[in-house]
């Protein structure tokens, strides 16, 4: 079997507050299709899309996206803006940089160099 992702599902609180970090993170336009459901085709990416659930974040992804950047540390001081928050400082080894950020919500993503 060969299969194709569709989308990748975030549940979350407030999609519509969601779709709108993420799309202005990564590009898109925002579609809220529901309440309950919203999602946004990023260029050249698989659609993001966000689901409200009743329960918060507990406890750490068991999925995260690594975001590729030129600049981790510039592209992190975009997203506070947009509500992001970052968690520790930049890491840097021999395969390149990292910085791991929350969205709005605390989901895990880190931007990436490398």
């Amino acid at each position: 079997m060969r299969a194709h992702v569709q989308e990748i599902v975030v549940d979350c609180g407030d999609p519509a507050r969601l779709v709108r970090f993420w799309a202005g993170m990564l590009g898109g336009e925002p579609v809220d299709r529901s309440a309950d459901w919203s999602y946004v085709d990023p260029p050249g990416f698989t659609r993001l899309a966000f689901q409200r659930v009743p329960e918060g974040k507990t406890v750490k992804n068991r999925v995260h996206l690594d975001v590729e950047v030129a600049d981790p540390v510039a592209a992190a001081e975009e997203v506070l803006a947009l509500g992001a928050r970052r968690s520790g400082g930049l890491v840097t080894d021999e395969q390149g940089s990292f910085q791991v950020m929350f969205d709005p919500e605390g989901n895990e993503f880190c931007f990436v160099t490398g």
